[in-house]
Protein backbone atom coordinates (compact mmCIF):
# COMPACT_ATOMS: atom_id res chain seq x y z
CA UNK A 1 0.00 0.00 0.00
CA UNK A 2 1.38 3.41 -0.55
CA UNK A 3 0.03 6.37 1.25
CA UNK A 4 0.33 9.31 -0.91
CA UNK A 5 2.87 12.10 0.44
CA UNK A 6 1.11 15.09 2.66
CA UNK A 7 2.56 18.39 2.14
CA UNK A 8 5.59 19.57 4.27
CA UNK A 9 4.04 21.69 7.69
CA UNK A 10 4.32 25.29 7.43
CA UNK A 11 4.93 28.27 9.51
CA UNK A 12 1.91 30.64 9.90
CA UNK A 13 1.85 34.02 8.74
CA UNK A 14 2.47 36.74 10.77
CA UNK A 15 -0.64 38.21 12.80
CA UNK A 16 -2.74 34.87 11.90
CA UNK A 17 -3.55 33.01 15.29
CA UNK A 18 -1.31 30.60 16.54
CA UNK A 19 -4.36 28.66 17.87
CA UNK A 20 -4.27 25.49 16.54
CA UNK A 21 -6.64 21.84 16.17
CA UNK A 22 -6.76 18.47 17.45
CA UNK A 23 -8.28 16.15 14.74
CA UNK A 24 -9.45 12.91 15.53
CA UNK A 25 -8.16 9.77 13.26
CA UNK A 26 -10.20 7.96 11.08
CA UNK A 27 -8.75 4.48 9.48
CA UNK A 28 -9.91 4.08 6.10
CA UNK A 29 -11.01 0.75 4.33
CA UNK A 30 -10.72 -0.72 0.95
CA UNK A 31 -10.81 2.01 -1.77
CA UNK A 32 -11.88 4.55 1.08
CA UNK A 33 -10.00 8.04 1.08
CA UNK A 34 -7.05 8.22 3.50
CA UNK A 35 -7.00 10.06 6.76
CA UNK A 36 -3.79 11.69 5.68
CA UNK A 37 -5.63 12.92 2.63
CA UNK A 38 -8.23 14.29 4.07
CA UNK A 39 -6.56 16.80 6.62
CA UNK A 40 -3.40 17.57 4.02
CA UNK A 41 -5.13 20.62 2.74
CA UNK A 42 -5.29 21.96 6.86
CA UNK A 43 -1.88 20.51 7.91
CA UNK A 44 -0.54 23.73 8.85
CA UNK A 45 -3.79 24.53 11.40
CA UNK A 46 -3.71 21.08 13.00
CA UNK A 47 -1.11 20.47 15.66
CA UNK A 48 -2.22 16.88 17.26
CA UNK A 49 -4.11 13.71 15.79
CA UNK A 50 -5.81 11.79 18.09
CA UNK A 51 -5.81 7.87 18.02
CA UNK A 52 -7.05 4.74 19.76
CA UNK A 53 -5.34 1.25 19.28
CA UNK A 54 -6.94 -1.19 17.19
CA UNK A 55 -9.45 -3.19 19.53
CA UNK A 56 -8.52 -1.77 22.84
CA UNK A 57 -11.78 -0.24 24.29
CA UNK A 58 -11.81 3.69 24.24
CA UNK A 59 -13.95 6.61 23.92
CA UNK A 60 -15.33 5.16 20.67
CA UNK A 61 -15.86 1.54 18.92
CA UNK A 62 -13.39 -0.38 18.50
CA UNK A 63 -10.88 0.83 15.32
CA UNK A 64 -10.87 -2.80 13.50
CA UNK A 65 -13.64 -5.06 14.35
CA UNK A 66 -17.36 -4.89 14.00
CA UNK A 67 -19.20 -7.56 15.50
CA UNK A 68 -16.21 -9.85 14.73
CA UNK A 69 -15.13 -8.93 11.24
CA UNK A 70 -11.95 -7.72 11.59
CA UNK A 71 -10.32 -5.42 8.82
CA UNK A 72 -6.86 -7.08 9.38
CA UNK A 73 -4.84 -4.47 6.79
CA UNK A 74 -5.98 -1.91 10.07
CA UNK A 75 -2.77 -1.98 12.33
CA UNK A 76 -0.58 -1.66 9.19
CA UNK A 77 -2.62 1.15 7.76
CA UNK A 78 -3.06 2.81 10.65
CA UNK A 79 0.97 2.79 11.53
CA UNK A 80 1.87 3.76 8.17
CA UNK A 81 -0.26 6.91 8.47
CA UNK A 82 0.81 7.72 12.01
CA UNK A 83 4.36 7.61 10.49
CA UNK A 84 3.70 9.90 7.73
CA UNK A 85 1.89 12.27 10.17
CA UNK A 86 5.15 11.86 12.55
CA UNK A 87 7.47 12.56 9.27
CA UNK A 88 5.63 16.13 9.50
CA UNK A 89 6.01 17.58 12.76
CA UNK A 90 2.24 16.46 13.79
CA UNK A 91 1.93 14.92 17.39
CA UNK A 92 0.77 12.11 18.01
CA UNK A 93 -2.10 11.11 20.78
CA UNK A 94 -2.94 8.01 22.18
CA UNK A 95 -6.90 7.78 23.04
CA UNK A 96 -6.64 4.63 26.31
CA UNK A 97 -10.17 7.09 27.25
CA UNK A 98 -12.18 3.86 28.14
CA UNK A 99 -14.52 4.73 31.16
CA UNK A 100 -13.98 1.46 32.18
CA UNK A 101 -11.37 -1.34 31.89
CA UNK A 102 -13.93 -3.98 34.10
CA UNK A 103 -11.77 -6.13 35.93
CA UNK A 104 -8.54 -4.95 34.47
CA UNK A 105 -9.08 -1.50 35.49
CA UNK A 106 -6.22 -1.50 38.52
CA UNK A 107 -4.34 -5.03 37.22
CA UNK A 108 -0.71 -5.80 35.99
CA UNK A 109 -2.35 -7.24 32.64
CA UNK A 110 -3.67 -3.53 32.06
CA UNK A 111 -0.05 -2.31 32.93
CA UNK A 112 1.74 -4.59 30.72
CA UNK A 113 -0.56 -3.81 27.69
CA UNK A 114 -0.45 0.40 27.93
CA UNK A 115 3.31 -0.62 28.59
CA UNK A 116 3.28 -2.64 25.47
CA UNK A 117 1.71 -1.09 22.78
CA UNK A 118 3.59 2.40 23.78
CA UNK A 119 6.81 -0.03 23.65
CA UNK A 120 5.24 -0.80 20.51
CA UNK A 121 4.60 2.35 18.90
CA UNK A 122 8.07 3.51 19.77
CA UNK A 123 9.51 1.25 17.20
CA UNK A 124 6.86 1.02 14.84
CA UNK A 125 6.02 5.45 14.31
CA UNK A 126 9.05 6.84 16.42
CA UNK A 127 6.69 6.98 19.69
CA UNK A 128 3.62 8.88 21.16
CA UNK A 129 3.95 12.23 22.37
CA UNK A 130 0.91 12.52 24.31
CA UNK A 131 -1.58 9.55 26.16
CA UNK A 132 -4.97 11.16 26.86
CA UNK A 133 -6.88 8.58 29.79
CA UNK A 134 -9.82 8.67 31.95
CA UNK A 135 -8.12 6.52 33.97
CA UNK A 136 -5.63 7.73 37.11
CA UNK A 137 -4.15 4.35 37.02
CA UNK A 138 -3.26 4.60 33.07
CA UNK A 139 -2.01 8.01 34.06
CA UNK A 140 0.22 6.84 36.93
CA UNK A 141 1.67 3.71 34.66
CA UNK A 142 2.57 6.31 31.88
CA UNK A 143 4.20 9.17 34.01
CA UNK A 144 6.15 6.06 35.93
CA UNK A 145 7.52 4.02 32.96
CA UNK A 146 7.33 6.60 30.06
CA UNK A 147 8.24 10.28 31.50
CA UNK A 148 9.09 11.54 27.92
CA UNK A 149 5.05 11.63 27.00
CA UNK A 150 2.44 13.86 28.00
CA UNK A 151 0.01 12.80 30.01
CA UNK A 152 -3.69 14.49 29.40
CA UNK A 153 -6.85 14.34 31.43
CA UNK A 154 -9.81 13.42 29.02
CA UNK A 155 -12.63 15.72 28.26
CA UNK A 156 -14.99 12.30 30.37
CA UNK A 157 -13.45 13.20 33.45
CA UNK A 158 -15.35 16.24 33.73
CA UNK A 159 -12.87 18.24 35.40
CA UNK A 160 -14.02 21.97 35.79
CA UNK A 161 -13.00 23.07 38.64
CA UNK A 162 -9.29 24.10 40.30
CA UNK A 163 -9.52 21.66 43.13
CA UNK A 164 -10.72 18.68 40.15
CA UNK A 165 -7.20 19.38 38.32
CA UNK A 166 -5.27 19.96 41.87
CA UNK A 167 -6.23 16.30 43.12
CA UNK A 168 -4.64 14.78 40.09
CA UNK A 169 -1.94 17.38 39.15
CA UNK A 170 1.03 14.44 40.05
CA UNK A 171 -0.78 12.22 37.21
CA UNK A 172 -1.46 14.94 34.59
CA UNK A 173 0.28 17.31 32.63
CA UNK A 174 -2.45 18.97 30.63
CA UNK A 175 -6.30 18.71 30.89
CA UNK A 176 -9.51 18.77 28.82
CA UNK A 177 -11.86 21.39 30.57
CA UNK A 178 -15.35 20.59 31.21
CA UNK A 179 -16.92 21.06 27.95
CA UNK A 180 -20.04 22.72 30.27
CA UNK A 181 -17.60 25.49 30.42
CA UNK A 182 -16.55 26.04 27.15
CA UNK A 183 -19.08 29.06 27.54
CA UNK A 184 -18.02 30.60 30.62
CA UNK A 185 -14.73 32.86 30.29
CA UNK A 186 -14.94 33.59 34.01
CA UNK A 187 -14.45 30.09 34.83
CA UNK A 188 -11.77 29.30 31.69
CA UNK A 189 -9.68 32.57 33.29
CA UNK A 190 -9.58 30.90 37.14
CA UNK A 191 -8.64 27.24 35.24
CA UNK A 192 -6.26 28.84 32.90
CA UNK A 193 -4.51 31.09 35.48
CA UNK A 194 -3.95 27.93 37.49
CA UNK A 195 -3.07 25.71 34.99
CA UNK A 196 -0.28 28.46 33.67
CA UNK A 197 0.98 28.68 37.56
CA UNK A 198 1.26 25.11 38.15
CA UNK A 199 3.31 24.19 34.82
CA UNK A 200 0.21 22.39 32.92
CA UNK A 201 -1.51 23.01 29.94
CA UNK A 202 -5.36 23.51 29.09
CA UNK A 203 -7.39 22.35 26.05
CA UNK A 204 -11.19 22.71 25.02
CA UNK A 205 -13.57 20.46 23.10
CA UNK A 206 -15.35 22.71 20.27
CA UNK A 207 -17.90 20.88 19.07
CA UNK A 208 -19.38 18.06 20.84
CA UNK A 209 -23.15 17.72 20.70
CA UNK A 210 -23.81 16.62 24.48
CA UNK A 211 -26.32 17.51 26.17
CA UNK A 212 -24.97 20.06 28.64
CA UNK A 213 -24.88 18.34 32.31
CA UNK A 214 -26.19 15.04 30.48
CA UNK A 215 -27.68 12.79 33.50
CA UNK A 216 -26.77 10.04 31.06
CA UNK A 217 -23.24 10.27 30.53
CA UNK A 218 -21.27 8.13 32.82
CA UNK A 219 -24.23 5.39 32.08
CA UNK A 220 -23.64 5.88 28.40
CA UNK A 221 -19.73 6.48 28.82
CA UNK A 222 -19.53 3.17 30.65
CA UNK A 223 -21.53 1.14 27.98
CA UNK A 224 -19.07 2.31 25.13
CA UNK A 225 -16.42 0.65 27.08
CA UNK A 226 -18.23 -2.78 27.34
CA UNK A 227 -19.75 -2.11 23.76
CA UNK A 228 -18.27 -5.55 22.14
CA UNK A 229 -20.06 -7.22 24.83
CA UNK A 230 -23.00 -5.22 24.57
CA UNK A 231 -23.39 -5.85 20.95
CA UNK A 232 -23.11 -9.61 21.35
CA UNK A 233 -25.49 -9.80 24.61
CA UNK A 234 -29.54 -10.21 24.04
CA UNK A 235 -30.42 -6.84 24.98
CA UNK A 236 -34.41 -5.78 25.88
CA UNK A 237 -36.16 -4.37 23.09
CA UNK A 238 -38.17 -1.72 24.81
CA UNK A 239 -35.47 0.74 26.17
CA UNK A 240 -33.24 3.31 24.45
CA UNK A 241 -30.46 4.30 26.46
CA UNK A 242 -29.64 7.14 25.00
CA UNK A 243 -30.94 10.25 26.97
CA UNK A 244 -30.35 12.81 24.64
CA UNK A 245 -31.88 11.10 21.55
CA UNK A 246 -35.02 10.25 23.85
CA UNK A 247 -35.38 13.95 25.10
CA UNK A 248 -35.58 15.10 21.69
CA UNK A 249 -38.87 13.07 20.47
CA UNK A 250 -40.64 16.28 22.17
CA UNK A 251 -40.38 19.44 20.03
CA UNK A 252 -40.67 21.14 22.64
CA UNK A 253 -37.51 20.40 23.84
CA UNK A 254 -35.33 21.13 20.84
CA UNK A 255 -33.64 25.00 22.24
CA UNK A 256 -31.95 23.09 24.91
CA UNK A 257 -29.51 21.61 21.34
CA UNK A 258 -28.50 25.88 21.60
CA UNK A 259 -27.91 25.55 24.94
CA UNK A 260 -25.02 23.33 24.72
CA UNK A 261 -21.23 23.61 24.83
CA UNK A 262 -20.92 23.48 21.02
CA UNK A 263 -19.40 27.00 19.42
CA UNK A 264 -19.26 27.87 16.31
CA UNK A 265 -16.37 27.96 13.65
CA UNK A 266 -17.37 31.80 13.35
CA UNK A 267 -16.88 32.42 17.54
CA UNK A 268 -13.44 30.31 17.70
CA UNK A 269 -11.55 33.32 17.68
CA UNK A 270 -12.39 34.50 21.17
CA UNK A 271 -10.72 31.92 22.44
CA UNK A 272 -7.19 32.30 20.74
CA UNK A 273 -6.12 33.92 24.30
CA UNK A 274 -7.05 31.06 25.90
CA UNK A 275 -6.43 27.98 24.60
CA UNK A 276 -3.28 26.83 22.18
CA UNK A 277 -4.68 23.75 21.05
CA UNK A 278 -8.75 23.12 20.25
CA UNK A 279 -9.74 19.50 20.25
CA UNK A 280 -12.46 18.91 16.97
CA UNK A 281 -14.30 15.56 17.47
CA UNK A 282 -14.36 13.89 14.19
CA UNK A 283 -13.12 10.38 14.92
CA UNK A 284 -16.85 9.11 14.19
CA UNK A 285 -18.24 11.79 11.84
CA UNK A 286 -19.41 11.33 8.48
CA UNK A 287 -17.76 14.11 7.09
CA UNK A 288 -14.02 14.78 9.15
CA UNK A 289 -13.15 17.31 6.12
CA UNK A 290 -16.24 19.55 6.25
CA UNK A 291 -15.59 19.87 10.10
CA UNK A 292 -11.77 20.65 9.95
CA UNK A 293 -12.20 23.09 6.80
CA UNK A 294 -15.39 25.13 9.04
CA UNK A 295 -13.21 25.68 11.68
CA UNK A 296 -10.07 26.26 9.88
CA UNK A 297 -11.76 28.70 7.78
CA UNK A 298 -14.09 29.88 10.90
CA UNK A 299 -16.77 29.79 8.73
CA UNK A 300 -19.44 27.57 7.64
CA UNK A 301 -22.84 27.66 5.57
CA UNK A 302 -25.55 24.74 6.35
CA UNK A 303 -27.32 22.82 8.95
CA UNK A 304 -25.09 23.56 12.09
CA UNK A 305 -25.97 20.28 13.36
CA UNK A 306 -23.80 18.56 10.81
CA UNK A 307 -20.77 20.01 12.52
CA UNK A 308 -21.00 17.78 15.79
CA UNK A 309 -20.60 14.28 17.37
CA UNK A 310 -23.22 13.60 17.69
CA UNK A 311 -25.45 16.18 15.35
CA UNK A 312 -28.89 15.16 16.19
CA UNK A 313 -29.61 16.36 12.75
CA UNK A 314 -32.11 12.88 11.96
CA UNK A 315 -33.86 14.07 15.10
CA UNK A 316 -34.93 17.23 13.60
CA UNK A 317 -35.25 16.32 10.31
CA UNK A 318 -36.61 17.73 8.14
CA UNK A 319 -35.60 20.94 10.24
CA UNK A 320 -32.65 22.14 10.06
CA UNK A 321 -30.98 24.90 11.96
CA UNK A 322 -29.05 27.50 9.41
CA UNK A 323 -25.91 28.47 10.68
CA UNK A 324 -25.75 31.56 8.95
CA UNK A 325 -29.57 32.52 10.96
CA UNK A 326 -27.92 33.45 14.22
CA UNK A 327 -27.68 36.86 15.59
CA UNK A 328 -24.73 39.23 15.85
CA UNK A 329 -25.24 39.07 19.49
CA UNK A 330 -25.19 35.27 19.97
CA UNK A 331 -22.00 34.56 20.83
CA UNK A 332 -21.62 37.92 23.81
CA UNK A 333 -25.04 36.65 25.42
CA UNK A 334 -24.60 33.28 25.66
CA UNK A 335 -20.85 33.17 26.85
CA UNK A 336 -22.20 36.30 29.64
CA UNK A 337 -25.59 35.01 30.83
CA UNK A 338 -26.24 32.95 34.24
CA UNK A 339 -26.70 29.96 32.44
CA UNK A 340 -30.39 29.89 34.36
CA UNK A 341 -31.44 28.04 31.03
CA UNK A 342 -34.58 27.08 32.87
CA UNK A 343 -35.83 30.62 33.83
CA UNK A 344 -34.66 32.17 30.37
CA UNK A 345 -36.33 32.19 26.73
CA UNK A 346 -33.66 33.48 24.65
CA UNK A 347 -32.70 30.26 22.70
CA UNK A 348 -36.04 29.88 22.41
CA UNK A 349 -36.25 32.77 20.23
CA UNK A 350 -32.95 31.98 18.29
CA UNK A 351 -34.43 28.68 17.69
CA UNK A 352 -37.38 30.18 15.88
CA UNK A 353 -35.32 31.81 13.90
CA UNK A 354 -32.64 29.60 12.75
CA UNK A 355 -35.04 26.77 12.37
CA UNK A 356 -36.09 26.04 8.88
CA UNK A 357 -37.99 22.82 6.96
CA UNK A 358 -35.49 21.37 4.76
CA UNK A 359 -37.78 20.53 2.66
CA UNK A 360 -39.03 23.65 1.84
Amino acid sequence: MVVSQITILQILDGGVTSMKYAVGYQLAEGNEELFTDIIDPFLKDISEVYFPWLDLPSGRSSLINRRGHVYWKGQERLEEELRLLHKNGIKLDLLLNANCFGKYSISQYLCNNVCSILEHLNDAVGGVDIVTTASPMIAHVVKKHFPQVEVRASVNMRIGTVKGMQYVAHLFDSFYIQREYNRDFEKIRELKNWAENNNKKMLMLANSGCMNYCSGQTFHDNMVSHEAEIGETCNISDFTPYMCWNYLKDRKNWALILQNSWIRPEDMHNYKDYFDVVKLATRMHSLPGMVIQSYVKGEYFGNLLDLFEPGFGPALAPYVIDNKRFPDDWFKTTSTCKKNCHECSYCSEILGKTLINAEG
